[in-house]
């Protein structure tokens, strides 16, 4: 394992469960500091700061609710007075809102999609890529989704489109910030078995979903952890900016 990450202070938003809970251990694991992002769900990310105490760990849980301005800079501000710097972003936080078909889109419905899954990262941007340029270091590491790349279906064509801008923004911004010694990537998971699906996909969809993965399984947080470390890690990727890494069991390759 690199050991480049230990020390590091890494800010990922939406880690009490799933992708980003996985995430945080992964990164407690290799000697960073951790800040736990939530919002409502208290209990699960205090078991996952309490996980990593327990074995030697840092980690310090934040709630806000990232689709406020204010709760984006409070997240970012006590990130800061906590730890004096942030190394690394995971732009995790995120969610489908509900599958919708085009005839029941509703304003309500598509700002809260967009709000959710493009507005705070370009929020979380603005906060934390000033704070890196005075650094000049950093990584970034949005997620995005294999949604983005087929367009999504079943009622989640605008989450689909959302995690679309998610991945063109990526590009964008790692041009903008490179000469500042920022980088800036993203994760793009397939089919995992999170609480997300739980929530939007019934069994027989995820069976469907299956058929069309060549490993004909679906994915787990674990599986998408270590593609975080490697993009955070100067040492492992650092002639590496402006990339989405697509982590599916083989479901789309580009």
């Amino acid at each position: 394992m690199t050991t480049d990450l230990h020390g590091k202070v890494v800010l990922i938003t939406g880690a009490s469960t799933g992708i980003g809970a996985a995430a945080a251990l992964a990164f407690a694991r290799a000697g960073s500091k951790v800040v736990v992002h939530y919002n409502a769900s208290r209990e699960a990310a205090d078991a996952v700061v309490a996980e990593i105490g327990a074995a030697g760990g840092t980690a310090h849980a934040v709630r806000g609710d990232v689709t406020r301005a204010a709760d984006v800079a409070r997240i970012v501000a006590e990130t800061m007075l906590h730890f004096g710097r942030i190394d690394v972003l995971v732009n995790n936080a995120g969610g489908m809102v509900g599958r919708t078909r085009i005839e029941d889109y509703s304003e309500d419905y598509l700002q809260q999609v967009l709000s959710l899954n493009v507005v705070q990262v370009a929020l979380f941007m603005h906060e934390v890529i000033p704070i890196m340029r005075r650094q000049k270091s950093g990584n970034v590491i949005n997620v995005s989704s294999i949604a983005a790349r087929h367009g999504g279906g079943g009622g989640a064509i605008i989450y689909a489109g959302a995690k679309g801008f998610v991945a063109t923004a990526t590009r964008g911004w790692a041009k903008e910030v490179v000469a500042d010694g920022i980088r800036v990537n993203a994760v793009s998971p397939g089919v995992i078995a999170t609480p997300f699906h739980e929530r939007y996909s019934t069994a027989e969809q995820l069976r469907a979903m299956q058929a069309t993965i060549p490993m004909n399984r679906l994915g787990s947080a674990e599986d998408c952890a270590g593609t975080f470390l490697y993009l955070a890690s100067d040492a492992l990727s650092g002639y590496v900016t402006g990339q989405i890494i697509e982590v599916n069991g083989g479901q789309y390759m580009p």
